[in-house]
């Protein structure tokens, strides 16, 4: 038995499936009231926008660690960076008559591991807590198998008996370990790298101008190496060549 409202029903479904609703439901996660088509596209073009905003930011922050050009001005000696330092550990090098092996703290977080020649001027225990001038920006090299990063600058003077006396040009007590030395009356300097310094030679072209006074203060042409306790300087060595 079929209920009076049947045909109604019918007819309606039959008009339903010719006439489909204007208004289609959302599909889930979409808003209603917000027209999705073209939303791939919209997406798309978000996605290039990201990537060129990135490109872009990647050209400014490598513009920012390009290094600014050396100021062709600049004293040869404002191209080198001694810093202070301090030997914390010392060594006989095993396959090098004259050599030491040294741990230095340069104030940079881990000790620099140098080779000095300096087994006839010094003891271990001699070398061992002393505060020394390190030249840190030269090139690291292989001494007799040993990789020597930098080295520490003495001033030498010719004794009477033709030998060589030598000894460190030392930071006064106060310099902080890690303190860049200046010089007095220059600029600031503005270290070259390792390659740089060795390909320039500008560590030789120095060492012509590099010698201490007659207050055995270290000086390069007269400008005397300054920390901010004071100036570096030996403790007997008069008017010699430092290297």
């Amino acid at each position: 038995m079929l209920h009076a409202c049947a045909p109604n029903i019918i007819y309606t479904n039959a008009i339903s499936s010719l006439f489909p609703p204007i208004f289609e439901p959302p599909a889930p996660g979409e808003d209603p009231l917000i027209d999705n088509k073209g939303k791939g596209d919209k997406q798309s073009n978000q996605k290039q926008n990201d990537k060129k905003q990135k490109k872009k930011q990647a050209k400014q922050n490598n513009a920012k660690k390009a290094p600014a050009a050396a100021d062709p001005n600049l004293p040869a000696i404002c191209k080198l960076e001694f810093k202070v330092g301090k030997i914390t550990k010392v060594w006989v090098h095993p396959d090098a008559d004259k050599l030491y092996c040294e741990e230095i703290d340069c104030g940079e977080g881990g000790p620099r591991q140098i080779a000095s020649g300096l087994r006839h001027h010094y003891s271990e225990e001699e070398m061992l807590g002393k505060r020394v001038l390190v030249v840190a920006n030269l090139k690291a090299k292989n001494l007799v198998g040993f990789k020597s990063h930098g080295m520490v600058l003495c001033a030498a003077q010719a004794n009477d008996d033709g030998s060589e006396k030598v000894e460190f040009v030392e930071p006064p007590e106060g310099a902080p370990l890690g303190e860049v030395v200046t010089f007095e009356g220059l600029p600031p300097p503005a270290p070259l790298s390792g390659s740089q310094v060795e390909k320039k030679k500008i560590f030789a072209a120095c060492m012509d101008g590099m010698k201490t006074d007659d207050d055995c203060v270290g000086t390069w042409n007269g400008h005397k190496f300054m920390t901010t306790a004071g100036p570096c300087q030996g403790r007997t060595v008069k008017g010699g060549a430092m290297r």
